[in-house]
């Protein structure tokens, strides 16, 4: 470490930082947190959960070793042992945090942001996530009103490969692909470091090599913009479906073989084709804005629904609770019981091909599988900015509710309400400045007639 680290960061001055959200610490590096920051994370973090050994990984971001380098120094300066990971995908700490049978492990990624961005995701036993409600908010609160004092007996950093334990675990899940051509775009993010030794050679890769300038794309597979390349490699070598992920690997996202995108949220519905053939009364986790058509596929198949929070915060223990077998989310993330409620995007991967390797060599398209499971017409997430987030949304519910008495409401993450023939999710992000809408339909004209209101009342409310 180099000269007058230590004496900076024993008397650093916390300044509020914006990065603490939801579920985790994320936020422009350096600008809403920086090295002093972490430093002092690190230092509280075994006090909050109560342990002397933490597991850290980290993603290819231009950041992520010098936050490693503060963030455990604080770990060690409060006496606690460091269990250096090396680079890793987000789900691989998960899994390790369990295979060790640890008590904290935090992972340096900020996910699907771009580049100019970090984050920490922190864990504890099980690999039950860490939020702001669980924990975060005492680190912040420490962080602003104590000053760290190094421990006479400074805990040590020691390494640890688990790659090719981690591989082999992962390749027992891996489906047979022969006769499939699959093109995989892995966003120049972690997942390079194991998919093609998953799915074979014989695939197409592009933007393999993990990079933290992200040269291919900013890696967020939910921006259309960073789907275009995927979908023409898909349509110019006549793929049977695209494969996408994001930048440390805890999500996954498709394009059929015309390289249209498909809704993440219908792979939740593809899931059960596996999960849940012969099988009664399974629990499967859905998201507040996920599709009908995904319970009605579903609940035919056995399937007992439940519906939560965005966010793995949220979903991780509930599904836990649930005793459910399954769920997923809007955005791409998919939870399994196997691998201890937690999600991936690898193994999310492997069963979806395995699934859809099926109904090809039937000779079905994965275009024709998706349209037969989504029966409606849907407005995709929309983004506004908005000056009073609850004054906003309850001015959407009373405009809504002058015509129509919903069928069903969920008051938790935002709004859901359910009509016969419609239904609209409102909700604030807990991790950007939005208030975020989505709406589905019967059909295109009566979408489009609901948007339209409710759009109306949105912008009315909106700065830009």
């Amino acid at each position: 470490m180099p000269g007058g680290i230590k004496e900076l960061l024993i008397n650093v001055i916390y300044i509020e930082m914006k990065a603490f959200k939801a579920y985790d610490i994320r936020g422009v590096y350096p600008g809403d947190w920086s090295k002093e920051d972490a430093y002092k994370i690190g230092y509280f973090l075994p006090r909050l959960l109560k342990t002397q050994k933490v597991l850290v990984g980290r993603d290819i971001r231009l950041s992520s070793d010098e936050i490693f380098e503060y963030l455990s120094k604080g770990i060690t300066d409060s006496g606690a042992d460091v269990i250096d990971m090396g680079l890793s995908t987000t789900p691989m700490v998960y899994w390790a945090t369990v295979r060790l049978g640890l008590d904290a492990s935090v992972q340096i990624t900020a996910s699907h942001n771009p580049k100019g961005h970090n984050g920490i995701k922190v864990s504890t036993r099980g690999a039950m996530p860490v939020g702001f409600d669980t924990g975060l908010n005492k680190i912040q609160q420490w962080m602003e009103e104590e000053e760290c004092s190094p421990s006479e007996k400074p805990g040590k950093i020691r390494n640890i490969d688990l790659s090719s334990e981690y591989l082999h675990f992962m390749d027992a899940k891996a489906p047979d692909l022969e006769g499939l051509k699959i093109a995989v775009d892995c966003s120049n993010g972690m997942v390079g470091m194991f998919i093609r030794s998953l799915l074979g050679d014989d695939q197409i890769y592009i933007n393999e090599k993990p990079d933290g300038n992200f040269p291919g794309h900013d890696p967020n597979p939910l921006n259309p913009k960073n789907i275009v390349q995927l979908a023409q490699v898909v349509r110019e070598n006549k793929c049977d479906l695209g494969v996408i992920f994001d930048g440390d690997a805890d999500r996954v996202m498709f394009v059929d073989e015309e390289g249209k995108f498909i809704s993440p949220d219908i792979m939740i519905a593809v899931l059960g084709i596996k999960f849940l053939d012969g099988r009664k009364d399974v629990r499967v986790l859905q998201d507040i804005r996920t599709s009908k058509s995904v319970g009605e596929y579903l609940v035919k198949m056995g399937a007992e629904m439940h519906t939560w929070r965005v966010g793995r915060a949220f979903a991780v223990p509930r599904l836990k609770e649930l005793k459910g077998l399954y769920g997923g989310e809007l955005a791409g993330h998919y939870y399994f019981e196997e691998f201890n409620y937690s999600d991936s995007g690898i193994l999310a991967s492997l069963y979806v091909l395995e699934v859809l390797g099926g109904v090809i060599r039937k000779g079905q398209t994965v275009s024709s599988l998706i349209r037969s499971i989504s029966q409606y017409a849907n407005s995709g997430e929309k983004n506004y900015i908005v000056d009073d987030k609850d004054t906003a949304m309850q001015k959407v519910l009373e405009e809504v509710c002058k015509f129509e008495t919903p069928e069903k409401t969920f008051d938790f993450d935002g709004y859901r309400l359910e009509f016969p023939d419609w239904w609209f999710n409102i909700r604030p992000s807990n991790t950007e400045p939005y208030l975020r809408f989505l709406a589905e339909a019967k059909n295109e004209a009566l979408l489009g007639e609901k948007v339209k209101m409710i759009e109306s009342v949105l912008k009315a409310n909106s700065q830009v």
